[in-house]
């Protein structure tokens, strides 16, 4: 009689992080982190020097865009680094969101030969990601070490202690929406369009591209569309931390952080639930 060493059943329970059997996967994790990482660039001119060339280019487009031409405030800091902070928070949440949107489409002729945790596929780009940030933020540091030679200077306090924190969430949010969105493209396809054109909107919500106190002086009616925006106050801190731009929300950041676990924990009931059975639907 032919006997099995592992013994694959469906889970029942509402919330299953599954960290353990995650742990047992690692190696499998890191090589999804090295294929994303490597695949990214593999093949092109320049490779790893886009992680610097397109937030840049950013930069450069929006100081020319809205600093230049818009004249939009930018709390009396530099131009240039008020937009690259708000592009480096910005581009690590919008990344993890799209790019784990499409878990289950994506990898459906993985999923349906091999059995292994599929919470290690979106887990594993929200790890990549990480990676890019890392690379902007060395980029971002760059340019406040180029202003600093030029007589400027920055402020930077004990709060830069809670930037873990404001990674952590950034993460845990755009990987909640993220396996929401999955489970929801394995029978509405529509929402593969309406993801990259929510995630353009969203950014215009964000205060990436102005500061959250001139939304509130400008428009104090509709203001609190972006303040209870839960990437505002995110974005707000990180500027704080490094630019000592106005002060920390605390209440707000508590508000983001409460809304992260929330849709985290949603995310994973979805996804789990989903899991299951997509193969029959996607």
């Amino acid at each position: 009689m032919e006997t099995f060493q592992h013994k694959i059943v469906p889970r029942d329970r509402l919330i299953d992080l599954r960290l353990r059997e995650i742990w047992q996967y690692r190696d499998l994790l890191y090589l999804f982190v090295r294929r994303d990482f490597v695949a990214k660039y593999k093949q092109t001119i320049l490779g790893p020097l886009w992680f610097f060339v397109t937030p840049l280019l950013q930069t450069v487009v929006y100081s020319f865009v809205f600093g230049t031409i818009a004249e939009l405030p930018t709390s009396g800091l530099p131009s240039a680094l008020f937009y690259l902070s708000g592009i480096t928070c910005w581009s690590y949440f919008s990344i993890c969101l799209t790019s784990t949107s499409n878990t289950f489409t994506a990898n459906a002729s993985i999923f349906g030969k091999v059995y292994f945790p599929r919470a290690v596929t979106p887990i594993s780009i929200v790890i990549s990601n990480l990676i890019q940030f890392a690379v902007k933020l060395l980029l971002f540091l760059g340019m406040m070490a180029f202003y600093v030679s030029k007589g400027a200077s920055f402020p930077i306090g004990l709060d830069l202690l809670f930037l873990p924190l404001l990674v952590l969430l950034m993460g845990m949010m755009g990987l909640g929406f993220g396996m929401i969105i999955s489970s929801m493209t394995t029978k509405y396809r529509d929402m593969n369009n309406l993801i990259v054109f929510g995630t353009q909107l969203l950014m215009y919500a964000t205060p990436v591209i102005y500061p959250l106190d001139l939304i509130e002086e400008k428009s104090p009616k509709m203001g609190w569309l972006i303040t209870y925006n839960p990437m505002s106050s995110i974005i707000e801190a990180f500027r704080h931390m490094f630019l000592g731009t106005s002060s920390m929300h605390w209440d707000l950041l508590l508000y983001s952080s409460i809304v992260t676990v929330v849709v985290f924990l949603l995310g994973l009931i979805v996804f789990n639930r989903t899991e299951k059975n997509f193969m029959d639907t996607v």
